[in-house]
């Protein structure tokens, strides 16, 4: 297990660069004061590193104590199909419970050589399941008194779209050749690696790990994710993503919806989803749309409003747990994955429905 020191220089350079361009912001730009800058961007990056950081510790010590058996047991029959071994599995059981942490997870045990580069990407899609259903509770109680039938209609389509799109990706680990045997090595490896663990103190072990490696992983993310964090959080008080997406909604509303449509799309772009329901609950009490018509306007709103919210909300986080680069293959992949999953269930609700 490799042991790298803490990048003072660079975190440096990113604690700067990031001043700097916050304080350009308040002194050129009129959408933002000092204090209200430091509020609204200041909690945000400390959840945020907070739930990475519990990420790393968590991943250190599932795999320290040897429990990555224990914690992968609910998904561990589909991943040993998938051929992505008990520690892909692991991170799939953290994702019910925090997003950050199972990628934080995922991406420590790829640098440790643990999982290799296709196992992470996979991984990382198929993890978009377990996320569905984190803010399902609390959205799905605002949703449905606004919308009712329809609501409940979009909510089964986007759910048959995440489960569509994780079998193919559970099928296509099992179909793909080598990712097998990688899988098998990598568990003989953990197998080994527990058994030598039984005879050891787990505790002292998971100490001297988590004090080795973790100052520096945190600040490696951590170098990446305040500069991107914060240029991120600009633009969206500039009215950068506002802009985008209003500019989209109309376009795309005027073109391929009827007109009646346009207002729910235009604010679920807007403002935040809930607002787009409100809109879909008036109009269909109205008599103005019908069931068919507020799903199919309420699933183009979706698709077309998630992949700018996912720029605003994930990008900084992605590129920090991850490369920069990985971070933003990932990130787009998934919303190409996500995006093709909707209009394929989408597209069968709109034939087969009259």
């Amino acid at each position: 297990m490799k042991s790298q020191g803490i990048p003072y220089k660079k975190l440096a350079v990113s604690v700067i660069g990031t001043l700097i361009l916050f304080i350009a912001a308040v002194a050129f730009l009129d959408t933002i004061t000092f204090f209200e800058g430091i509020k609204k961007l200041g909690w945000p990056l400390l959840r945020l590193s907070f739930f990475i950081l519990m990420g790393l510790t968590a991943g250190q010590a599932i795999e320290t104590l040897g429990w990555t058996r224990q914690v992968a047991v609910l998904a561990r029959p589909l991943f040993r199909f998938s051929n992505l071994g008990h520690r892909c599995s692991a991170s799939f059981t953290t994702a019910f419970l925090s997003g950050a942490a199972a990628n934080a997870m995922l991406f420590d045990f790829y640098k440790e050589d643990k999982i290799n580069k296709l196992q992470l990407f996979l991984t990382n899609y198929i993890n978009q399941f377990p996320m569905f259903f984190l803010h399902l509770p609390t959205t799905i109680f605002i949703v449905l008194p606004l919308t009712g039938y329809a609501g409940v209609l979009y909510f089964s389509i986007t759910f048959l779209a995440t489960l569509f799109r994780t079998i193919c990706f559970l099928f296509f680990g099992y179909l793909y050749p080598g990712l097998g045997s990688a899988a098998k090595n990598n568990n003989i490896e953990m197998d080994s690696n527990t058994a030598d663990r039984k005879e050891s103190p787990g505790l002292g072990q998971l100490f001297k790990t988590i004090k080795s490696k973790l100052p520096g992983r945190i600040t490696r993310i951590m170098v990446w994710v305040l500069p991107i964090y914060t240029f991120v959080f600009i633009l969206n008080t500039h009215g950068f993503f506002e802009y985008l997406n209003r500019s989209m909604a109309q376009y795309l509303a005027l073109e391929i919806l009827p007109v009646e449509s346009l207002g729910i799309v235009i604010l679920s772009f807007a403002a935040e989803f809930t607002s787009g329901f409100a809109a879909a609950g008036a109009l269909m009490d109205a008599g103005v749309l019908n069931v068919k018509q507020t799903v199919i306007a309420l699933l183009l709103g979706n698709i077309l409003a998630f992949p700018i919210r996912a720029l605003r909300h994930q990008l900084p986080r992605y590129m920090g747990i991850f490369s920069p680069k990985m971070g933003l293959q990932l990130l787009l992949s998934g919303q190409f994955f996500r995006i093709t999953s909707l209009v394929f269930v989408g597209l069968i609700y709109y034939l087969v429905t009259p």
